[in-house]
């Protein structure tokens, strides 16, 4: 069986992180998604994992102080 899309139709790239704010892909993992394999699929959803374990360097740093 295929594995399915991480899609959740909230389609609106990160400026800051270049990821999908729905399903925390690139512009370029999305596009490639037909063409991959299942191991790749596989490796690609683990990077996901590990993208929502880690937040972007953006929102871990501390706002300017005045």
């Amino acid at each position: 069986m295929a594995i399915q899309s991480p899609c959740v139709d909230v389609c609106r790239i990160d400026a800051t992180s270049g990821f999908c704010v729905g399903c925390l892909r690139t512009r370029e993992e999305i596009r490639a998604w037909k063409g991959m394999t299942d191991p790749q699929r596989e490796a690609l959803i683990g990077d996901l994992t590990r993208r929502v374990a880690t937040p972007p360097a953006a929102a871990t740093t501390t706002p300017a102080t005045s």
